[in-house]
């Protein structure tokens, strides 16, 4: 224990086993200022999480959420390798990291809430052997939960792996080089809100028993922060929502906008015909509702709340046409696939190169292989080491007919080109066996929906064509969600518009012989086991 003076405030502590190792949450101690904070140990390995939201909220149609992953290389004794000797912009652990507490948490704030929200987890100690991104998720859960901004936890996550054919809850990172999975799961009480996952072509069956297993075993976990945000937790601030239309409004809304044919819009093939098309359409259905003023003119003043009420209204067709008449945007079946061609050998200079067209998603893959002096060296909060083995993902905007300034790597790049690298590092050959850094890049050219599945896909042919000797071919698909009572749709291979729209994204990558990437995001707070399980299998 730290040893403190007469004046040190004492902390509240809430303590329960996980694995074998005590997990701690401490409050009253550190970042009092913050609108919530909670210090989390799990054995050595320590991360503040604190929780903080403006007074007013700004002017946006979405929420605004960030989350921050600060990794202090003093946790492990180490000073940064950079000229300034000090922590510069996150690396890519920070960045996954940071990504895994964000992705359970988002979903669980109140509709229309729109002050900002910063969530910052510094991890201040490392042991090595504990992980600490996945203490992320907890400590952001317990933050909120003390704090004043509404929210809807807790949640929590624990880490699943496979060890001589036996799950194991929260293995270290000398246990992870064993296992053959290496698994991620977020939830709350009630059902199951992220899940991540590598695999070295692990049966679906046994990846449901792991969901299973995670589910159940990070029940005392959550049952922590709920005794601890009975006795701690600050009251809610009041917000007020957005304006919007009454309910009764927006029922006749959609009504006349399926009088004016909104269900033959959408079902337009083409990505861009169909965005014209509901552009023009929008415009002309929301300039017949608006009310005329003395002089004839439309009065504006309700244009916006229309222009966001559009949104639902398409949302909620889209879905009918799911759920009602088993039918898709581009008039597709919920199980079909759209129409696949492929080109290998073609950049006359990269070792390996080749082009994956899956609908109106393209990506041009491409393998460089280089000597032991090519592999990245990693200077982060783990052991020194270097990594042979490269994925990189690049997103440009013309690729969805956008124009934007490019800013260099995104944070959803990061994201994409790690799920990629998963989903392909299970079936690479062993190093002693192919002594070569190897680099794969997918350069995404067309974009609607599922292309990070399709970097799977190109990166895969791009291996083959360099040559190398991978184990198996590797294929991915992104899937999406309709549910509404007690229907479910599951959406074999998504559009840009289902994605946006659905209810799910669920991303599977894997051989002929089982899984070795999953991902898993959700947008309505929670998906119940039994639903994961009817998408996985």
């Amino acid at each position: 224990m730290p040893e403190a003076t007469p004046n040190t405030p004492q902390a509240r502590r809430y303590e329960t086993e996980v694995a074998g190792r005590k997990l701690v949450l401490e409050r009253g101690k550190y970042a009092k200022q913050a609108a919530g904070s909670v210090l989390v140990r799990y054995a050595d390995t320590v991360v503040l999480a604190t929780a903080q939201a403006s007074e007013e909220p700004i002017e946006a149609d979405f929420l605004p959420l960030t989350v921050e992953f600060e990794e202090r290389h003093y946790a492990v004794g180490k000073i940064p390798g950079s000229f300034m000797r000090r922590e510069g912009r996150p690396g890519e652990k920070a960045i996954l990291s940071a990504r895994m507490t964000d992705r359970p948490i988002r979903p669980l704030f109140p509709k229309g809430f729109r002050h900002e929200v910063q969530v910052i987890v510094t991890v201040l100690s490392a042991d090595q052997k504990n992980p600490p991104d996945i203490l992320g998720p907890i400590a952001a859960s317990a933050a909120l939960m003390l704090s004043d901004i509404p929210w809807g936890g807790p949640i929590a996550a624990v880490r699943v792996g496979l060890i001589g054919g036996q799950l194991v809850l929260n293995p270290t990172l000398q246990e992870l080089e064993e296992s053959a999975l290496d698994l991620v799961v977020a939830g709350s009480r009630e059902a199951i809100l992220m899940v991540e996952a590598g695999a070295n072509e692990v049966d679906e069956e046994l990846l449901v028993q792991a969901l299973e297993f995670a589910h159940r075993e990070m029940q005392p976990i959550l049952e922590l922060q709920e005794a601890m945000a009975r006795e701690l937790a600050k009251p809610k601030m009041a917000w007020t929502p957005p304006e919007a239309l009454s309910e009764e409004e927006k029922e006749a809304f959609y009504r006349l906008a399926l009088e004016r044919g909104l269900s033959q819009v959408l079902q337009t093939a083409s990505k861009g015909e169909r965005s014209r098309a509901l552009s023009a359409f929008a415009e002309g259905l929301i300039a017949e509702v608006l009310p005329q003023r003395e002089d004839g003119t439309p009065d504006e003043g309700k244009k916006p709340l229309y222009e966001s009420a559009f949104d639902e209204v398409v949302r909620r067709e889209l879905r009918r046409l799911v759920l009602e008449e088993g039918k898709r945007a581009d008039g597709r079946g919920p199980k079909d696939l759209r129409p696949i061609w492929i080109e290998v050998d073609v950049l006359p200079r990269a070792h390996g190169s080749a082009v994956f067209t899956r609908g109106e998603t393209q990506v041009l893959g491409t393998v460089t292989l280089g000597t032991g002096r090519d592999e990245q060296i990693i200077d982060d909060l783990g052991i020194d080491e270097t990594d042979p083995f490269l994925v990189h993902y690049n997103f440009p905007p013309f690729s969805t007919g956008e124009v934007k300034r490019l800013r260099g790597v995104s944070r959803r790049e990061v994201g994409h080109g790690n799920l990629a690298k998963r989903a392909l590092k299970a079936v690479m050959p062993k190093e002693e066996d192919f002594p070569y850094t190897v680099r794969v890049v997918g350069d995404v050219l067309e974009s609607n929906g599922s292309s990070s599945m399709a970097t799977v896909c190109a990166g895969c042919l791009a291996l083959m064509d360099a040559g190398v000797p991978i184990r198996a071919p590797v294929a991915g698909v992104a899937m999406g969600l309709v549910w509404e009572g007690n229907r479910a749709v599951i959406l074999t291979d998504i559009l840009g518009l289902e994605d946006a729209l659905g209810d799910m994204d669920f991303k599977v990558a894997g051989t002929r012989q089982g899984v070795t990437a999953l991902q898993m995001d959700n947008k309505v707070g929670g998906l119940p086991r039994e639903v994961l399980k009817k998408a996985l299998l």
